[in-house]
């Protein structure tokens, strides 16, 4: 009944092309997840079938939760948008209590629940997405006043970046940084604003850098990972020794060599080097055009949403997934220093698919209010 009572009042189907995008992404994520991840999983699980065995079933989780909000009013986030961002608070600063916050890579950012763990980082992301969207709705005609507007939409995005920074996770405070900026400007915030802005941002990024040993070794290896082939520079070599035999066609699914043990993790950040090895230019090229058109149908549903919370949740939630690609991609061919970001869809993950899988519910559930 309860399902039934909420169920969306909406005009129009929901926009095959980007779901079909989606479904796509999705089965080649599982077929890389297994081709990456089996001689890991069977090195530290005995279990060949590890990752993918959770990847099918975080998938399933993921595309549960995406038809449920896809068919409720995406509206009803906007009631609750209080709600959500005070619970994705409490989860920041509870992931920090020693003891509780489990601490992989160096960043105490995962909270244990039974044989899983949750990243509240990535429940943040959208749930800031959401209620700045609300705010920026509601206070539009206040954006150009840097104290009635600017001003109090960025405190509350840099106390969400500070929690995340104290675990610490830059990746994701990027992530979660930029794409609030890109709604904040979308809104009709003076550029004025954003040139101060950059010069603080700028001052502070240098200083989280200087502050952590581990940050200045990375970007020195990102500008010379040759310096140091065998630490800091490790991944970015091995990412490059995948991607470049792979040539036009790959070396064949399966085929990987770079997956027995000389590329970390190869099933996360660095999927995609696995993918451009085996599936080669045209795979890797292939996989990019499914997120060109998810960012195509993205952003026509943000254009014709019915209304200005519609528009600037749709905006969010596209910047995001975009940003969180572009970032990805950058680190596997060497643009930039590793940070950590997974590639949405693909990479091997729990909090990260699922909240993608939400996030491109809420895409989906506009898209029925739109002709497109």
């Amino acid at each position: 009944m309860f399902f039934l009572k909420l169920k969306s009042n909406s005009n129009y189907a929901p926009d095959y092309t980007m779901l079909g995008a989606i479904i796509l992404l999705l089965l080649i994520g599982i077929i890389m997840v297994f081709s990456a991840s089996y001689i890991w999983a069977e090195y530290k699980y005995d279990d060949a079938y590890f990752y993918v065995k959770r990847q099918l079933l975080f998938i399933g989780a993921g595309v549960v939760a995406m038809v449920f909000i896809m068919r409720i009013p995406y509206t009803l986030f906007k009631k609750y948008a209080n709600l959500i961002l005070v619970l994705c608070f409490l989860l920041l600063l509870v992931v920090l209590i020693p003891g509780i916050g489990i601490t992989r890579g160096g960043a105490q950012s995962w909270i244990g629940v039974g044989a899983f763990s949750i990243q509240p980082s990535e429940f943040m992301k959208l749930g800031l997405i959401i209620f700045l969207a609300v705010y920026l709705s509601s206070n539009q005609k206040h954006m150009m006043s840097f104290t009635k507007g600017f001003f109090p939409s960025l405190i509350l995005v840099f106390t969400a970046f500070g929690l995340i920074m104290l675990q610490p996770d830059l990746g994701t405070g990027v992530v979660l940084v930029l794409t609030c900026i890109v709604m904040i400007y979308a809104s009709g915030a003076r550029l004025s604003h954003f040139f101060g802005l950059g010069i603080v941002g700028v001052i502070g990024f240098l200083f989280l850098i200087i502050s952590a040993p581990y940050r200045i070794s990375r970007i020195t290896a990102f500008i010379n990972p040759w310096q140091d082939p065998l630490g800091d520079g490790f991944q970015i070599i091995q990412s490059l020794y995948a991607i470049g035999p792979g040539g036009l066609l790959g070396v064949g699914l399966g085929q990987s060599l770079q997956k027995y043990f000389y590329l970390p993790e190869p099933q996360t950040d660095f999927i995609f080097s696995i993918l451009g090895e085996e599936l080669g230019f045209i795979g890797g090229t292939f996989v990019l055009l499914l997120f060109a058109i998810l960012f195509w149908r993205g952003i026509k549903v943000t254009l014709q949403a019915p209304d200005m919370f519609g528009t600037f949740l749709a905006l969010g939630i596209v910047s995001m997934l975009t940003l969180q690609v572009m970032i990805n991609i950058s680190v596997v061919i060497g643009l930039i220093p590793v940070t950590g970001i997974t590639l949405p869809f693909l990479s091997y993950g729990g909090s990260s698919l699922t909240l993608t899988l939400c996030s491109v519910g809420i895409l989906l559930n506009i898209s029925r209010y739109t002709k497109i």
